[in-house]
């Protein structure tokens, strides 16, 4: 399936290194935001993180409110809003208001939390993470619907709960789920028939993942009654592009390795990539290169995927910002256009006069003739003696 406008957007942990002034760096995030909606961009999804220096952002709900004050028309979204910590009433309640405030472009991207160190200082038992975000989303989604819900977990209760507001979107914003290696998070989407993040997308084998967990999805909505649209799917994945594959490479090839080491492997222990840059853009886990590149590559996901709704570029300041800007413009100018039914039109109208340029022009370079011949005849004599010459 080859979505008639695929979206495009970033996903913003975001990642920041240790060193940076923080007060700059969630401006720059802010300023990020704005210039990808000058340019077009679809969609902006924020992240929640409380530990590990690295990832800044510590309510999503906040940047959304910020950014949808300085911005027109780009969706914001929550990338994700880590429901175990969180009150399901708190987090339907927030989202209503951000959508009034928006009119209409918020959206609403749940997890069960990715930095363990998070739940560690909340007391939070990780084994109990995503049983309580599968729980949670059930009765924010029961909430959002308008019903009054009572409701007694081991960590919440809820009597007699309702919301003041409902959506400004009716039925309501887009949900999604995030995923990555395992299948709990196609489950859960497929479970309440709610959008994918496909954070896993840009992993080492994660293009080969793809379709079968999709059939997760659509096994667990079939149960539930649901049905999964491919147009609600998003890709997470890195993305830089330069004039060229070698310049890309040169670009942010140290600033990949220098996140790698210091943030995934000495921070938070996960063993760093085994395979080189060059390796993962082959495998077409990083969307690094030219335009050309990038939009063959985007051809073989969807080819392999079956079909996806869009892509998020994870937010990497891997080289200076500058060329991080350059390079968001090239994909806007350059890629996007390709699969957004925008350019259809635009060369058939110049094919069609190419094909045709001596017909179409022939007939007007004979009036052009006969005008300057016209032009000869009606000069009076008096003129050409004053210097007035005849058109050639």
């Amino acid at each position: 399936m080859r979505p008639e406008r695929m979206s495009f957007g970033i996903f913003m942990a975001p990642f920041h290194r240790v060193g940076d002034n923080p007060s700059l760096a969630l401006r720059r995030d802010l300023d990020l935001i704005e210039a990808l909606d000058a340019l077009g961009y679809d969609e902006a999804w924020v992240g929640e993180h409380h530990s590990a220096g690295w990832e800044l952002i510590a309510d999503p709900a906040i940047m959304i409110a910020a950014a949808g004050e300085r911005t027109k028309q780009i969706k914001l979204g929550s990338g994700v809003v880590s429901l175990p910590y969180h009150h399901p009433l708190m987090v339907a309640d927030r989202f209503v208001q951000l959508d009034h405030l928006t009119r209409g472009r918020v959206m609403l991207g749940v997890g069960p939390g990715a930095l363990v160190s998070d739940a560690y200082m909340m007391g939070i038992d990780p084994v109990t993470q995503r049983p309580r975000m599968d729980e949670a989303l059930g009765v924010i989604l029961r909430l959002l619907r308008g019903e009054t819900v009572d409701y007694q977990a081991d960590w919440f209760d809820l009597h007699s709960a309702r919301l003041q507001l409902l959506p400004y979107q009716r039925p309501c914003f887009p949900i999604a789920v995030a995923s990555q290696a395992s299948p709990a998070g196609m489950m859960t989407a497929g479970h309440y028939g709610v959008g994918v993040l496909s954070l896993g997308a840009g992993m080492p084998g994660g293009k080969e993942a793809l379709p079968g967990h999709w059939g997760i999805a659509e096994e667990y909505a079939a149960k539930s009654g649901n049905t999964m649209r491919r147009e609600d799917w998003r890709l997470v994945m890195p993305m830089y592009l330069a004039e060229t594959r070698e310049e890309a490479l040169r670009d942010v090839e140290a600033g990949w390795v220098r996140e790698s080491t210091e943030y995934f492997q000495n921070t938070l222990g996960r063993p760093c990539p085994g395979l080189p840059m060059s390796e993962a853009i082959d495998r077409d886990a990083m969307l690094v290169g030219s335009p050309d590149d990038v939009s063959a590559a985007i051809e073989r996901l969807l080819a392999v995927s079956g079909g996806f709704g869009g892509i998020l570029f994870v937010v990497n300041e891997w080289t200076s910002r500058r060329k991080l800007i350059e390079s968001y413009e090239l994909f806007a100018r350059y890629v996007a256009p390709r699969f957004q039914g925008a350019l259809g039109s635009v060369e058939g109208s110049q094919q069609f006069v190419a094909e045709n340029r001596r017909a179409i022009f022939m007939p007007s370079l004979a009036a052009i003739a006969n005008a300057f011949a016209e032009a000869n005849r009606e000069i009076p004599p008096e003129l050409l003696a004053r210097g007035v010459h005849r058109a050639q």
